[in-house]
């Protein structure tokens, strides 16, 4: 029998809500047609923004969600997407299917869905194709309450009072799509952007620095030590991809090895938060700086059929193992990690939820978030354990079988476990130590019939939460049995 032994009286640090955040880019059905009907669209919707969607994302308790990209923030010019829609500039999406974007989901309309699924807004300003001057004025027109012709102009648009906006970032990819740039060049950019993203009245901007790519450990160096004392946050972006950039696997067609190369695969933000975080230790021993991982998940190749310039994949159990494993490793850093968003929220790559017309679908992926939501700004409880090993032929290096995370708040204490193994149950024996409390027990759980199985809109309920009916009380804590390929949450409550 495996084992898992929680310290219910140590932790370990504090798992920001945020590290639960999403990222919605002006991409392919993510925005149009995904969130953004319009008012007049049969489609039942709230000031434009389909309504079966904003009750999906509403249960989710989404703390945070990043916008407008991604590669496309580094080519959006925010005065064409205000005023009367009728008039608002067209433009082509030169990043993301050629396609033409019409802009009518803007500044108001993306404050208007952080408001009405309860949700941080978090900008990202175009540094790769913006200047100094645009920036300074959007943070103006959002943020300021006082005369001056940019807030009147919001006035003018239908919004009186400014909007709160805590979280901005300068640039995106800025080694990439948002530049080409090398680091010292984009250090010195940085500086000077940041410098006139001002703080109107008591709004205050948490800074985010565009951070590296993968294992690009040169440029977190070079961006703390020439930029830390302006920033309070560094992205980084990693995808979870099993094959190469040019062939990348189907998200729905692969076998045993090709499953276990992409959780290997997985397992590597452990490293790059390990190693980055080590950089940022140097100048930032304080751990003021947050490592902000605003870009993650599974990519794979877009679904036949498809545009390929759309992104769009299916999403099956293995990528809600991908998920459940980032949310493990983000809460084991999480004393340096701060935010985290998956890319993306609606109908783009690792997506919770699926659209077609009017019809609606929930992803594994939607339904591992579900669970772990608990965890949102609950303290980390240190733990250890006999977790096993799998591995799946020659390609594939060994892993743990089983994964354990565990959190307190308010009382009650939540684990949460994963079994990688897509054909062996896993048997584990649950300890809670450091407490005499007697605890009752209940717990939700996430499996599929294979590691193969997805949700579609001729069978939307194949993968869903049930009630965790394995929990039994044993002399050392409470044995619970997760099914091959599972994630499963327990609550504890005195």
């Amino acid at each position: 029998m495996l084992k898992a032994v929680v310290h219910t009286d140590w932790t370990t640090g504090t798992i920001n809500r945020n590290l639960y955040g999403h990222f919605a880019e002006h991409l392919g059905r993510c925005i149009y047609e995904g969130l953004w009907v319009g008012e007049d669209s049969p489609i039942p919707n709230t000031d434009g923004i389909r309504n079966d969607v904003l009750e999906a994302l509403r249960k989710l308790h989404i703390p945070v969600l990043r916008w407008p990209g991604g590669c496309f923030a580094d080519e959006y010019h925010w005065r064409d997407g205000i005023g009367p829609r009728e008039s608002r500039k067209e433009m082509i999406n030169t990043h993301w299917g050629g396609v033409v974007e019409n802009n009518h989901f803007g500044t108001h309309e993306f404050f208007r869905l952080c408001e009405l699924i309860g949700a941080e807004p978090y900008i990202c300003g175009n540094v790769g194709s913006g200047t100094v001057q645009e920036m300074s004025e959007w943070l103006e027109y959002m943020t300021f309450d006082g005369e001056s012709p940019l807030a009147n102009l919001r006035r003018q648009n239908g919004r009186d009072k400014p909007w709160k906006l805590a979280y901005f970032g300068v640039g995106n990819e800025n080694w990439g799509c948002g530049g080409n740039m090398l680091p010292e060049h984009y250090a010195d950019l940085y500086r000077q952007y940041q410098t006139y993203c001002r703080q109107y009245g008591d709004n205050k901007l948490y800074k985010i620095a565009g951070g590296a790519n993968s294992d690009d450990y040169r440029w977190t160096e070079v961006l703390m030590q020439k930029a830390a004392g302006q920033m309070d946050g560094l992205s980084l972006h990693y995808y979870t991809v099993p094959g190469t950039w040019q062939e990348k696997g189907s998200a729905t067609e692969f076998g045993a090895e090709e499953y276990a190369r992409t959780l290997v695969r997985a397992f590597h933000m452990d490293e790059l938060l390990t190693r980055h975080s080590t950089v940022m230790d140097r100048y930032d021993p304080q751990k003021r700086v947050g490592l902000i991982v605003d870009e993650w998940g599974d990519w794979f190749d877009a679904e036949p059929g498809s545009n390929p310039g759309f992104l769009f994949q299916q999403n099956t159990m293995r990528d809600a193992l991908v998920a459940a494993i980032h949310f493990h490793l983000f809460h084991k850093h999480c004393d340096r990690v701060r935010m985290a968003n998956i890319a993306q929220m609606v109908n783009v790559l690792q997506a919770v939820v699926l659209t077609e017309g009017d019809r609606l679908l929930l992803t594994p992926t939607y339904h591992a978030f579900q669970i772990y939501a608990v965890h949102q700004d609950a303290e980390a409880l240190a733990l250890h354990g006999e977790f096993g090993s799998y591995t799946a032929g020659q390609d594939s290096a060994a892993m743990p079988q089983v994964g354990a995370t565990a959190s307190r708040k308010d009382g009650v204490i939540h684990v949460s476990l994963y079994n990688l193994h897509p054909e062996k149950p896993a048997d584990i024996a649950l300890e809670l130590r450091g407490s005499n409390v007697r605890y009752e027990c209940s717990g939700q759980l996430l499996a599929g019939d294979s590691i193969h199985a997805a949700n579609t809109f001729s069978d939307p309920g194949r993968v869903v939460l049930k009630p965790l009916d394995s929990i039994e009380p044993i002399e050392s804590g409470f044995a619970v049995k997760l099914p091959p390929a599972s994630v499963a949450t327990i609550r504890f409550a005195m």
